[in-house]
């Protein structure tokens, strides 16, 4: 009963804090002090390096682009130890031609035995480099 009850704290944690990632810091205490993140172009351990990520796309979100946002569209516990959120990145890129970006991807986390997230590896819809793409002016685009 407290493990379920942990994990439907740790997914109402994550509706609240997700949505705003790229504005306002998240809550560090659903994760473990050894979490381990991975997505196409970063891994590391530990909830120091997992705060800085997370600084890191507030940092420069705010400094390279007018307007980023990061849609939830789901978040489901699919198996006892394992959450799955399903999201959208899209923004503006702060740069005349107003480059727009635009992804979709899915968090999954993986929970210990006492409903704390240990694992976080998020999985993109296309590769880093085409997502760096979208930043270019091609031709007659506005």
């Amino acid at each position: 009963m407290e493990y379920e009850l942990q994990v439907k704290q740790v997914l109402e944690t994550l509706k609240k804090d997700l949505p705003t990632l790229f504005e306002q810091d998240i809550s560090y205490d659903i994760y473990t002090n050894d979490i381990y993140f991975q997505d196409p172009v970063n891994k590391f351990k530990w909830k120091f390096n997992y705060r800085i990520i997370f600084w890191t796309l507030r940092f420069h979100g705010q400094l390279f682009f007018t307007e980023i946002n990061f849609d939830l569209h789901d978040i489901n516990q699919i198996a006892e130890d394992t959450i799955l959120a399903n999201w959208t990145v899209r923004g503006i890129l702060r740069v005349p031609w107003k480059a727009k970006v635009f992804f979709n991807g899915y968090s999954t986390y993986k929970l210990t035995k006492n409903g704390l997230i240990y694992e976080h590896i998020d999985t993109w819809d296309r590769k880093p480099s085409e997502i760096l793409q979208q930043f270019i002016r091609k031709g007659e685009q506005s």
